[in-house]
């Protein structure tokens, strides 16, 4: 209890020292309730479980945020793992903590198809939540932040779940919310479990480096601390080794080791106004020579998520290359607190108004927040909307130019194609050519920073498959496979008719007939579907079968035994006689054709998702497969692995290494003792002294695949492994 009274007295202390209005009755109030309701649970470490909402509660209170946000992470977990319910705690501590406690809470007493829509469904959730508060975000970012803290008492699999989901979504989000120190940590704490060999190897590097060059951070900050000041600038200057996986990333993409990774320190200088940033940054030119192409004004063009600075790379005194930010105070206040910094509430339950954002160009900022309820709103499968979250928010930017002048944001490898649709959906729907800077390019061309693009329209051009291989922005990816999946249901309305009217003629009926009397209403109750469109749909997809609606209309007199009514899915995807089933179950049943994509190859212990092919049984996809969000939901049947399921499917790694002698033969010993016979291999090399190496062998589950991977990750020279 000592201990208990102790950590609330601290938690009060350190919200009053930056709020000394806070309600701080009502924060110890929720701190009693949380205690109680969890009372007698435990963590995996073994430590009461509430340790983790007071955990969540402090870092709420390092954002610096209001009473509300403090008692809904104190609180974030009682509806979800405890007794308690959210009338409950409506009841205790106001709509406002209900709301936060409700947006933060998982959809876990929903039935989902998988572990995958739970997430995306979940996700979705807070989501809409989110949108009417950002605070729902930051609840949640806080308590993934502690539960990566902790992560090392969850089982392995867990960790790499939860590690991967962090980098994934996590750490980007807390990057478009600005939140730099937050971002930060979540991807190191996700990098030390998803690559731990090399967060390993960089944490004893980086330590030496610090202890080897702390005198050269020293000398450095004192020589630009000095020559700033003697130009009359108030100034202040901080050296920095970045952190790891933004050093890990440089070397994955530069395909080179620690010791070649050039700007791992950098320099920060704080000035007073805008213009002392650009005068700074031609004295600091005037004393170093800038790198060409290494200089970035994210002042005039400032980062989406509101970030301002100036960056430049330059050799610096000891003939080394450094990278220097300069900002204003204002300016770094930003860069470290994100949308705190901007977005403050006025305390409720005394009368005082709703919160809501002090400024409206602040909210400005965040405008991806409208964006992200607009694509949710649109994609009905939990899974494309999620791939859309990674896909589209979650990149480095190019910064192009419409004709007038107007400046767009977008992913990096963005096409002609993912500008037409920013534009305007009709824009992109008609999108027949494009001009970038004056010259008509091709729609699979990758905008550059600072590209005026000009769309060419044809009211007679149409989206088609191959946009989808070149589009990379949510928006145009949503809206291209809207428009074929209309084509599909089209083209299976039509193939539908033309079954259903050839089986009722074979059984001396008629389709107009049956339409004109009611009867087709009939059978659409009958097969609890929506419509006679639907029918015809599902019929031409394949899902119901002519004869199901024949037997419905003109019912036989009498049925074998072995003419007994086969189900829906059994009927379409008749049984194969010898066949292999592959341990894939569909809808329950295990003697139904299969086929796997070659697209994703999945193996058992994948997440797999099937979809019906006419004439060609379901054909199983991995959740994550692109090909497999291309196809209509309405396709989409549930498949699951059989208990003990061993299937022998090819499977690729791409594999990129040092290009140094002696390499392949360590990597071919490695698939060796993996017990591995590599049944065909690419090996080719790249820019930047780097080797990109196919390899195709032969896999029966996703365990033994994983074993390969680490193994292979452990390779000195070994830069990256992934799935292809």
């Amino acid at each position: 209890m000592q201990m208990q009274a102790q950590a609330l007295d601290a938690l009060v202390a350190r919200v009053t020292a930056y709020h000394p209005e806070a309600d701080t009755d009502l924060i110890r109030k929720a701190y009693l309730f949380g205690d109680h309701h969890h009372t007698g649970q435990k963590r995996k470490s073994g430590e009461p479980y509430f340790t983790h909402p007071v955990s969540v509660a402090n870092v709420i209170a390092e954002m610096k945020l209001d009473t509300a946000s403090l008692c809904a992470a104190l609180l974030h977990d009682t509806v979800e793992d405890t007794k308690a319910t959210l009338d409950d705690v409506a009841r205790e501590f106001g709509d406002e903590v209900a709301f936060l406690v409700d947006g933060v809470t998982k959809l876990n007493k929903f039935n989902f198809s998988s572990k995958e829509d739970r997430q995306a469904e979940s996700f979705r959730k807070m989501l809409l939540h989110m949108a009417k508060d950002i605070r729902v975000l930051l609840v949640k970012l806080a308590d993934r932040l502690d539960n990566m803290r902790t992560l090392e008492h969850m089982s392995p699999d867990s960790r790499e779940r939860i590690a991967r989901e962090t980098l994934d979504i996590f750490a980007p989000l807390a990057n478009r919310l600005g939140m730099a120190w937050m971002k930060s940590e979540l991807e190191d704490l996700a990098f030390k479990h998803l690559e731990p060999d090399g967060f390993k190897l960089l944490t004893e590097k980086t330590a030496e480096l610090i202890k080897q060059r702390e005198g050269y951070i020293e000398r450095t900050t004192a020589f630009l601390t000095g020559r700033l000041s003697e130009a009359g600038f108030a100034v202040e200057v901080k050296g920095r080794v970045k952190h790891l996986y933004s050093v890990w990333r440089k070397m994955q993409a530069g395909a080179c080791e620690f010791e070649q990774v050039y700007d791992v320190i950098a320099f920060r200088a704080v000035v007073e106004s805008v213009s002392d940033c650009y005068a700074a940054l031609g004295v600091v030119h005037g004393m170093f020579t800038p790198i060409p192409g290494r200089f970035k004004d994210y002042i005039a063009l400032p980062k989406p998520n509101g970030y301002q600075s100036l960056h430049t790379t330059v050799i610096g005194k000891e003939r080394e290359r450094m990278e220097v930010q300069i900002r204003t105070r204002e300016m770094h206040r930003v860069a470290e607190l994100g949308i705190a910094a901007h977005w403050k509430y006025k305390e409720r339950g005394r009368g005082a108004d709703a919160g809501a954002p002090i400024d409206h160009r602040d909210a400005q900022r965040f405008h991806w927040l409208r964006e992200l309820m607009q694509w949710q709103k649109e994609l009905r499968d939990p899974q494309e909307f999620l791939e859309s979250v990674r896909v589209d928010l979650f990149q480095d930017e190019v910064y192009v130019f419409t004709p007038k002048g107007d400046v767009r944001a977008f992913p990096r490898k963005a096409t002609p194609i993912d500008f037409a649709y920013a534009i305007h959906s009709d824009v992109g729907d008609h999108c027949a050519g494009a001009r970038v800077n004056g010259a008509i390019v091709p729609l699979r061309s990758q905008l550059r920073s600072g590209d005026v693009v000009d769309i060419i329209t044809d009211s007679n051009k149409h989206p088609t498959k191959d946009w989808l291989e070149h589009a990379v922005t949510s928006k145009a990816r949503s809206k291209i496979r809207a428009y074929l999946r209309i084509e599909q249901r089209d083209r299976s309305l039509r193939l539908g008719r033309e079954l259903l009217e050839r089986a009722l003629h074979g059984a001396s009926l008629s389709y107009a007939k049956a339409i004109k009397q009611g009867a087709m209403t009939r059978v659409v109750e009958h097969l609890k579907l929506h419509s006679v469109e639907d029918l015809l749909v599902q019929v031409g997809y394949g899902k119901v079968d002519a004869s199901e609606v024949v037997a419905v209309l003109a019912p036989p007199e009498e049925k074998p035994p072995s003419e007994i009514k086969e189900g829906a899915v059994e009927k379409v995807i008749r049984k194969v006689t010898g066949r292999d089933t592959a341990g894939i179950l569909v809808s329950g049943e295990s003697d139904i054709l299969v086929r796997f994509a070659r697209c994703c190859s999945p193996l058992p212990g994948d997440e797999i998702v099937g979809f019906i092919s006419r004439g060609r049984g379901v054909t199983v996809h991995r959740r994550q497969c692109d090909k497999g969000l291309d196809i209509d939901p309405e396709r989409k049947l549930n498949v699951s692995w059989s208990s003990g399921a061993k299937v022998a499917r090819p499977v690729v790694l791409r594999v990129i290494t040092a290009n140094r002698p002696g390499i392949l033969a360590e990597v071919g010993s490695t698939f060796s003792k993996c017990e591995v016979n590599i049944d065909e291999a690419n090996c080719r090399t790249a820019e930047g002294d780097r080797a990109i190496n196919l390899f195709t062998f032969t896999a029966t589950d996703l365990s033994s695949l994983k074993n390969v991977i680490r193994a292979l990750q452990k390779v000195k020279g070994v830069l990256s492994v992934e799935r292809v």
